[in-house]
């Protein structure tokens, strides 16, 4: 298994990103999805997940500024950053859940496959 997160950078407040995350070594369509972030001296947190069939969800803080999607095709996890605030600077991190099947959810211990993470910073 595979991830590798790009499209990080250094922004302005109110700036947009894209985040990507190419994956490769397994079946991209059967797995629940998801990105994190990790703020130092915060607690890593889910940001949004995406299930097989495309049911998202989103931590109260990427509602309505992310859009997590999916591109079968290409295998690739996206994370569309809007609205771009100091509080979203972190490391962003995509991630697979352990087992096919079963609730796609926001808790980091049913995920086991994780990548290296890129860094968003966002200054006022």
């Amino acid at each position: 298994v595979r991830l590798l997160e790009s499209g990080g950078g250094s922004v302005q407040a109110g700036d947009s990103l894209r985040l990507s995350c190419e994956t490769s070594g397994y079946h991209f369509s059967i797995y629940c999805m998801a990105w994190f972030r990790h703020a130092p001296g915060k607690e890593r947190e889910a940001v949004a997940t995406i299930s097989i069939d495309g049911t998202t969800t989103y931590a109260d803080s990427a509602e309505d500024r992310f859009t997590i999607s999916r591109d079968m095709s290409r295998t690739t996890l996206y994370l569309q950053l809007d609205s771009l605030t100091p509080e979203d600077s972190a490391k962003y991190y995509c991630a697979r859940k352990f087992a096919a099947g079963g609730p796609c959810a926001p808790r980091q211990e049913i995920f086991g496959f994780w990548g290296q993470g890129t860094q968003v910073t966002v200054s006022s």
